[in-house]
């Protein structure tokens, strides 16, 4: 049996290095995992107009197309949280900008959005300016651990499949408390594990997901609920929307398949990076996860 241990890093199994050294190096892996993969996500996942990230909310029988799907994504994480539009967001991990262009364009509210990538932080304003709210959001480079922000400045902490990429979540909870007014809000949309021990065959599905989305570990539901309280968040509430999610799980699997001969084509020219082919081979084994139900999948909300 393998053990998935918390505050530990497995992409590739590396786990002698220092916590510094592995903090600095899990950054720089993160980055580079977005920037060569912008394309790809554009091109097989989402499109200019959702710039989504993230899993798709498939909430009736009949199926969504996939654009709708991730764009209903942002939809319930807002109602979720009670978002009004005089709420100033800080979107935790923006992306290329989709949720944080979404609450502007939809809602007409105020948000910065912050990631460790100089690139998406360009190409998020750019998609800024074409969807034409330049003037509600901004993005900028910083570590959503240790922001560059005042105190109890911002209504909204959003962090939609990005605390994940934290080493430690505990990090990322503590500086959302901090960064929130009193009252105000954090939403968590992510994966939460459902057990820490695995087989083989489970545990290189769950590492090919860690090390293909440059993530270091994941939590538990309940792990991550005493996270919150030890930082004093009330009112925390978690939804699961597991069943919700599946249908993006399906989808990204049968893109992957339609996909493997481009992949081992590109691959055998040399023509895709070893960020590139790790994202790719998440696409099969993340369903893994879901079929054999390793993992599920939340939005928790909590107020400061």
């Amino acid at each position: 049996m393998y053990t998935l241990e918390p505050n530990k890093d497995y992409r590739d199994l590396r786990l002698s290095q220092t916590p510094e050294l592995m903090g600095a190096e899990l950054q720089a892996d993160t980055a580079k995992h977005y920037d060569d993969c912008y394309h790809d996500y554009l091109l097989a996942w989402c499109n200019m107009d959702n710039l989504a990230l993230h899993y798709g909310y498939w909430d009736e029988p009949k199926p969504y197309q996939q654009h709708q799907a991730l764009l209903n994504k942002n939809r319930i994480l807002y109602e979720s949280a009670g978002i009004q539009a005089s709420d100033k967001v800080l979107d935790a991990g923006c992306g290329i900008g989709g949720s944080s262009i979404w609450l502007a364009k939809q809602h007409g509210n105020t948000v910065t959005g912050i990631t460790i990538s100089s690139k998406q932080a360009m190409y998020a304003q750019q998609h800024a300016r074409r969807h034409g709210v330049a003037d509600r959001v901004s993005f900028q480079v910083a570590d959503f651990c240790a922001t560059p922000y005042a105190d109890a400045c911002f209504d909204v902490v959003w962090a939609l499949e990005s605390s994940c990429h934290a080493l430690n979540k505990a990090d990322f909870l503590r500086e959302a408390y901090r960064v929130l007014r009193p009252g105000g809000r954090l939403v968590v949309c992510d994966g939460f594990l459902l057990q820490r021990q695995f087989s083989e065959e489970q545990w290189q599905a769950v590492v090919t997901c860690l090390n293909g989305w440059a993530v270091p570990n994941l939590c538990s539901r309940i792990e991550f609920t005493e996270l919150l309280t030890n930082q004093q968040f009330q009112g925390i509430q978690c939804l699961d929307i597991t069943a919700q999610t599946l249908p993006s799980a399906d989808y990204m699997y049968k893109v992957a398949k339609r996909l493997q001969p481009v992949q081992k084509i590109s691959q055998w020219l040399g023509l895709r990076s070893k960020a590139q082919t790790a994202n790719y081979l998440v696409g099969l084994a993340q369903h893994r996860l879901f079929t054999d139900k390793l993992t599920e999948y939340c939005i928790f909300t909590a107020q400061k």
